[in-house]
């Protein structure tokens, strides 16, 4: 019985390292979003930090279409990349987790 709880201790232990390596690769992932038309491009790690932006000159000419660009652009990037993280951290813990009886449900 001991052993059991030991052996389920070490291997949550052991997913709890490959999520925090998982973690940081996902710093090196990149996704990329652009407005319809290409004038507005960022690019976020699947951590969700911003890489770069890159805004066409016909942008800056209206700051409400540069601003509405921005948000939307921003807002599509975001998502992508949390899909991302979210599958990979999904993947690494469910691999790693030890067989609990009823738990089998929850990842």
């Amino acid at each position: 019985m001991f052993g059991d709880i030991m052996g389920m201790m070490g291997k949550i232990k052991e997913t709890q390292q490959k999520i925090e390596d998982t973690k940081k690769r996902l710093d090196t992932v990149l996704v990329d979003e652009q407005s319809s038309d290409g004038l507005l491009k960022v690019t976020l790690t699947a951590n969700r930090a911003i890489k770069s932006v890159t805004i066409d000159d016909s942008l800056l000419e209206d700051k409400e279409q540069l601003e509405d660009y921005l948000v939307l652009v921003l807002n599509k990037a975001i998502e992508k990349a949390t899909a991302v993280n979210e599958a990979e951290l999904a993947a690494v813990a469910k691999d790693g987790m030890p067989n609990i009886p009823g738990m089998d449900g929850l990842f």
